[in-house]
């Protein structure tokens, strides 16, 4: 394989606008409820049967794929309203009262916290329901196929995975639980379980005991990739934004001798290259090596490791 190593150096890293401190926005209504119906409107978000009964009360963020749930509002009083977006951080406040009246600040603040109390409640709750069902599909799955079409699309052995009918089961453990699992079809199609646990959790190909050296990857293909070929363990974080928390607990649960490289995606066709700049964010915060792949082909969307294996393989083919 063809790649770059360096250390790792500090990116600039990108963030959305996060509005910690809402502020009071003034309007012309006379009611609560018309009048957050008016901003959430603004932002996409129509037909809601706005209640005001200082509970909080969840919506679709318009976004993301129906269902998500990931939009939110609270109205404490007949004054004031707080909304936000549980995936941006995005937060804002509406109210009848001035925009520097006291009361209607501290309402707000309140109704934040009351919020933000009820999110991770149920965060937690839907996590631990997903985990439960993770480990009951796990228990009734049997070991993959490896002639499974996704694993030879991707020329890969199937190492620890499991499968279910044709669905290939990817674990991911986090604290030493099963937490989640990532279904792959047959056409490549890979979905997580509703609202399982995704961050901080990974997926291991090989063993760390006894390991000298760790690769930390986005995807299980490119970390069974680097296994085969390195002999050493991997571990698959599943996104680029994951990166980071994975690699922070490995560090911190590993000996100071056992090295750790990020195998960065390489993204070079998306603007801002996610996965090259997640990899070297990660890579900086722990003090680890990175490698990434550099393509032989100009024209082609190879981004990983494992695109990189494929790509090597045609061209060797057709020298």
């Amino acid at each position: 394989m063809q790649t770059e190593t360096r250390k790792a150096r500090s990116p600039v890293m990108g963030s959305r606008t996060r509005y910690d401190a809402p502020h009071p926005a003034h309007n012309k209504h006379t009611t609560i409820e018309a009048a957050l119906a008016d901003a959430l409107a603004t932002r996409g978000v129509a037909s809601l049967a706005i209640r005001t009964d200082g509970d909080v009360h969840r919506f679709d963020a318009p976004d993301k794929r129906r269902g998500n749930l990931a939009g939110w509002y609270i109205c404490p009083t007949l004054e004031v309203a707080v909304f936000g977006f549980w995936h941006t951080g995005e937060q804002q406040t509406v109210t009848l009262a001035g925009e520097h009246d006291p009361i209607a600040a501290e309402q707000a603040r309140q109704a934040a916290a009351k919020a933000r109390r009820e999110r991770e409640a149920r965060r937690q709750q839907e996590q631990a329901q997903a985990a439960q069902q993770a480990r009951q599909e796990w228990a009734a799955a049997g070991p993959a196929d490896h002639r499974h079409p996704y694993l030879a699309a991707k020329v890969v052995q199937p190492h620890n995975l499991r499968q279910q009918g044709d669905v290939l089961l990817v674990p991911l453990h986090a604290e030493g639980e099963l937490v989640n699992l990532q279904r792959i079809r047959a056409d490549g199609t890979k979905r997580f379980l509703k609202r399982g646990r995704i961050k901080g959790a990974a997926s291991l190909v090989g063993h760390l005991a006894g390991a000298g050296h760790v690769y930390v990857t986005e995807g299980w293909a490119t970390a069974a990739t680097i296994h085969e070929a390195s002999g050493c363990p991997v571990v698959a974080t599943m996104a680029a934004n994951n990166l980071e928390p994975v690699a922070r607990t490995l560090r911190r649960n590993l000996a100071a001798h056992i090295g750790i490289t990020i195998a960065a995606d390489n993204d070079r066709r998306t603007p801002g290259n996610p996965g090259l700049t997640y990899g070297r964010h990660a890579a900086e915060i722990i003090g680890a090596d990175i490698t990434w792949p550099r393509f032989p082909c100009e024209d082609c969307a190879c981004s990983d490791f494992n695109d990189l294996a494929a790509c090597e393989g045609r061209k060797e083919a057709a020298a």
